[in-house]
């Protein structure tokens, strides 16, 4: 059982770094050795899947936060198109940010289970030069991650991974076919948390736009935290 602070993404104790092949991660010690077997057999697929984003902590994901709410980092609209930060209130600024970013204190990176991935035998061919974006269109079939994602569909199950963010919901986190899940940790993890758990986090540090991300947060809790797919 992760303790608040593990939760909250305010302590590490609970990852652990792998150094791989010109790759690294940190995660959870179990999500980590369940990560390794499943790359072990893709890799017999020809699939090279490694993670490009693992564990983040609380003052990371604040970094993000205050900067896009202060329009020092790009601010998107839905669609994904460009938004000025400075003619938003607060509260459209908040929703344009959770549509892309986690709340600080409220993000499964934190968890040590939860990481993104691509698959790195892709990039040759007609896409060697390509740089990996992260977006939806990039998993679609025929695309440059279509193999991986078909893949993922068929295998990630069996190793304990599901994809949280495969919905398009009209109020939650776009859909990232990217973002795996270990389940037998996030499940759990997902239980323990709670709103309380995580104002207290907000409160104890430095937030931008903190009064009315805490006069939302219920509904925040609601839609971004617990309005996720399950491994089912």
């Amino acid at each position: 059982m992760l303790s608040p602070e593990q939760l909250t993404g305010r302590d590490r104790t609970h990852v652990v770094r792998y150094q791989g092949d010109d790759w690294h991660c940190e995660l959870h010690p179990q999500a980590l050795d369940a990560l390794l077997q499943m790359r072990g057999v893709a890799l017999g697929d020809g699939l090279d899947i490694i993670a490009t984003s693992s564990f983040r902590d609380f003052d990371r994901q604040a970094a993000i936060w205050n900067a896009k709410f202060r329009g020092e980092r790009p601010l998107l609209n839905r669609a994904g198109a460009p938004l000025d930060a400075s003619t938003l209130e607060d509260a459209p600024r908040i929703q344009a940010i959770l549509w892309w970013s986690a709340l600080p204190g409220a993000s499964r990176h934190h968890w040590g289970s939860d990481f993104d991935v691509i698959d790195r035998a892709a990039l040759s061919g007609e896409w060697q030069n390509y740089r990996p974006q992260l977006l939806p269109q990039e998993f679609a079939p025929g695309a440059v991650f279509g193999r991986l994602s078909q893949w993922l569909d068929e295998y990630a199950a069996d190793f304990g991974f599901f994809r949280p963010y495969a919905s398009d919901r009209e109020r939650g986190v776009r859909p990232e076919p990217w973002h795996l899940s270990f389940a037998p940790l996030a499940t759990p993890a997902l239980a323990a948390f709670t709103p309380q758990m995580l104002a207290a986090a907000l409160r104890a540090a430095d937030i931008a736009g903190i009064e009315t991300v805490l006069g939302q947060l219920p509904a925040i809790f609601s839609d971004y935290v617990q309005g996720i797919d399950s491994l089912t």
